[in-house]
């Protein structure tokens, strides 16, 4: 099959605070057969940036998961914890340049803001001493609006920019910076990710325009979640995928996304079952609902066709 696309680099980039559950199981494998359907590579990369949130050994058994159904990641496995300096190197010259400030507004003085910080920092010239300060970068204007390549044009309301944090006060790098940095990094074209983050989407995009960086597509796929606004998680004690039942599970997955005539019955390996799977992804077949109501009685999800 010829690519569509000149260059494709897909990434999947799970946080170690869990084990792979059913809900990101779909993710990892819609990001997987979007690039590999697209003749590209598709990267793996440990979002271990919030590493108190971070379990010991969880890696491993995430990258444990995606080997046993089949999901081979191409290169090295990054982590975002061993990338400090680097993300250090560009915060030092976005301060250099004034394209990003210090800030002592504690949450308390954002939400009587009206929840929507007002830049009060920006032209205070303020320099970390006895208090650890967070890190802002500058946005102007609205958020800029997106195209997303399955679930097409996203209708969210148009918001002004907020000067975003790209630095806590407890002194993390926070997660919008550091995604983008690695992207951008890693040179990724096209990201397909859950639902749960479309909201996020115009903020990267206004950051990937003030970074000097060339944003990738977009693409979101439902969410499997308990309830609505629930989707499966640690936090929603989603529990690890039954790495024995690795066909099972993906067909499941697929089921999930919208490619409802794919049965377990006719194919004996993963291997079998992933080819062809990429030789039928179509963006257009994929549900265009932001949620689906997996039963709550079981945290993943299987279906037995």
């Amino acid at each position: 099959m010829s690519p569509t696309d000149a260059k494709y680099t897909g990434r999947f980039a799970p946080s170690p605070s869990g084990q792979l559950h059913f809900g990101s199981l779909v993710t990892a494998l819609a990001s997987y057969l979007d690039a590999k359907h697209h003749c590209g590579e598709w990267l793996v990369r440990m979002e271990d940036i919030d590493e108190p949130r971070c379990i010991a050994g969880t890696d491993r058994e995430i990258l444990m998961s995606l080997e046993a159904h089949g999901l081979k990641w191409d290169g090295t496995v990054m982590y975002q914890s061993q990338q400090h300096e680097r993300y250090q190197q560009v915060l030092n010259s976005l301060l250099d340049d004034q394209r990003a400030y210090y800030c002592s507004c504690t949450r308390k003085m954002i939400t009587a803001m009206g929840g929507i910080y007002n830049g009060q920092c920006r032209d205070k010239n303020l320099v970390p001493a006895e208090h650890e300060l967070a890190v802002r970068l500058k946005l102007d204007g609205q958020l800029l609006p997106s195209t997303d390549v399955i679930m097409e044009d996203i209708a969210l309301s148009p918001r002004p920019s907020e000067d975003v944090v790209i630095k806590r006060r407890d002194q993390l790098f926070s997660y919008n910076l550091v995604v983008i940095l690695d992207d951008a990094y890693q040179g990724v074209t096209h990201i397909i990710r859950g639902c749960d983050l479309i909201e996020v989407t115009p903020l990267h995009l206004s950051m990937y325009e003030a970074l000097g960086f060339t944003a990738p597509q977009y693409g979101h796929v439902p969410v499997a979640a308990v309830a609505p606004g629930r989707k499966l998680s640690k936090q929603n004690h989603a529990s690890p995928i039954n790495n024995a039942r690795a066909l099972e599970n993906i067909v499941a997955a697929l089921q999930f996304l919208g490619f409802c005539d794919v049965k377990t019955r006719d194919f004996d390996s993963v291997d079998a079952l992933l080819s062809y799977a990429i030789s039928i992804w179509d963006r257009k077949k994929v549900v265009k609902t932001p949620e689906i109501i997996v039963p709550q009685h079981e945290s993943t999800y299987y279906s037995h066709p």
